[in-house]
């Protein structure tokens, strides 16, 4: 493997000569396409390879005179062993066990993900860009649109890509000619992912999800792990979360990294953190050993929504992020006052009769169940979904005392009526069975269990798929539910 790893060594620039390169490109979706089309672009002999793909995508590909075979994985492997590539590049959602990665390791071709590839080809322009790095289990997209705002407000041509939904080589591609590419990076990324060198970057926090994908917890933890890996500057993480620390400390980083940290307390030197009613930083200032500079104060947080301790820490870490570039803190402060949440987190949809409806669709795991139910007192829960390998046992025992009832939905319900059962015996629970209505008719039982002074919360603990197009197909059906079935004026 090591002479077909250092065969590739010399493609590391968008102006190395790609055409020699025989690439096989696995999956077919946003980042799939994206690789593909890159790799066309570059002169490289491409074939990709996917379960499934859009009519749309496979009409571009098409036009591109791009070779590919979508369906049966007999078809796929046929066709890969003609092909004989020099380089695997897949797919984020693409897990390890698929035959066709475990092909290419058996044959010692080179695997990489789309980070690989995008990290060699980032000096398409004359300037090679930053990337500041965001990885975590929840809280991702906010850090990295809010770290965004902030640079796009110091005037660094900026832009949140990656997992976010804009593919990474999009932006690497475009003529806006980026400086600082923000980038939301999936444990999914992370596994394939070979050698970045990111300016900063930051695992927000750790906690069971995608167990079934990666097999096992501690195989998902040391995916996350390795986003720090090569970091030049900045390595920030959670001081509430001391695993995240533990990531900093194993990291074989660059000369002249530091290691700095964010919460919701009072910050030590090198940290960023709240005192009494401001965001502050002891981490990016000359005096830090004894002074602290002001960011913002609480209220230029109004427009941001409902204020939580999930929400408090991504501002921090946020901020952290941004002064790590240098950004200063008036344009800190300006990119928070202006910037808003993106839907589906914690976000409030109406309040009627003294009773508030939270939307966190994008609660797709314990761990952003945690943070919401964390928040509010007294709670009529709407959860479920598919589960993905994960016990969510321990949750409901937590909150409990916190539930006036409880209405579930999805795909696992047993498993959680159970959980229910065995270690919340007190709580008044329903179940909603499949239909085309499944959310009209939670809502309309959360609604009728509710009273003044409640919080009627839509946070699933679980993925989407079994029953909604995504989780915000989730969330939108559980807004348009509640103006349907409560009305009211929205908040």
């Amino acid at each position: 493997m090591a002479n077909k790893l250092d065969s590739l060594d010399h493609l590391s620039s968008w102006h190395s000569d790609w055409s020699k390169l025989s690439v096989v490109v696995v999956g077919l979706a946003k980042t799939g396409f994206s690789v593909a089309d890159t790799l066309h672009e570059l002169g490289a002999t491409v074939l990709v390879v996917a379960d499934s793909a859009s009519a749309e995508i496979l009409d571009i590909v098409e036009v591109l005179g791009i070779p590919s075979v979508i369906g049966e994985l007999a078809d796929q492997k046929i066709a890969i062993e003609e092909f004989n590539p020099e380089l695997m590049v897949v797919s984020p959602g693409v897990a390890p066990t698929n035959a066709l990665v475990q092909n290419a390791n058996e044959k010692a071709i080179p695997i990489w993900g789309d980070l690989d590839l995008a990290w060699r080809l980032r000096d398409r322009f004359d300037v090679k860009q930053e990337w500041i790095c965001v990885t975590g289990t929840n809280g991702k997209t906010t850090v990295v649109e809010l770290t965004e705002a902030m640079l796009l407000a110091s005037g660094v041509r900026a832009v949140a890509c990656g997992n976010i939904g804009k593919p990474i080589l999009d932006c690497i591609r475009d003529p806006a000619e980026f400086e600082v590419l923000v980038v939301e990076v999936s444990s999914f990324q992370l596994h394939y992912m070979n050698h970045i060198e990111p300016f900063s970057a930051t695992c927000l926090n750790i906690a069971e999800d995608h167990l079934d994908w990666h097999g096992s917890f501690e195989a998902y933890r040391l995916s996350k792990e390795r986003i720090y890996q090569g970091t030049k500057v900045a390595c920030i993480y959670n001081l509430e979360d001391a695993a995240t620390e533990q990531m900093v400390q194993a990291a074989t980083v660059l000369d002249g990294a530091r290691a700095i940290g964010f919460g919701l307390g009072t910050p030590k030197p090198s940290n960023v953190g709240y005192v009494d009613e401001f965001l502050v930083d002891r981490a990016f200032l000359d005096q830090r050993a004894d002074s602290a500079l002001e960011i913002a104060s609480l209220e230029d947080f109004h427009g941001l929504g409902v204020l939580t301790p999930h929400l408090l820490s991504n501002i921090a870490a946020a901020t952290a992020l941004a002064r790590s570039f240098g950004v200063p803190p008036a344009a800190c402060r300006e990119a928070l006052r202006n910037f808003r949440v993106s839907s589906h987190r914690i976000e409030l949809v109406l309040e009627h009769g003294g009773v508030r409806y939270i939307n966190d669709s994008k609660a797709t795991n314990a761990h952003a169940a945690t943070a919401s139910l964390s928040s509010f007192e007294s709670v009529v829960w709407i959860l479920g979904g598919q589960l993905k390998g994960v016990d969510i046992s321990g949750l409901i025992a937590k909150f409990a005392k916190r539930l006036r009832s409880a209405v579930v939905i999805g795909v696992n319900r047993e498993e959680i009526l159970e959980h229910f059962a065995r270690l919340a015996p007190s709580v008044f629970v329903t179940e909603v069975a499949d239909g085309q209505h499944v959310m009209e008719r939670a809502v309309e039982i959360a609604s009728s269990n509710a009273v003044s002074g409640d919080v009627v919360l839509l946070a699933p603990a679980a993925a989407s798929m079994d029953q909604f197009e995504s989780y915000q197909d989730r969330g939108m059906k559980f807004k348009e539910a509640v103006v349907k079935i409560v009305g009211g004026s929205n908040a």
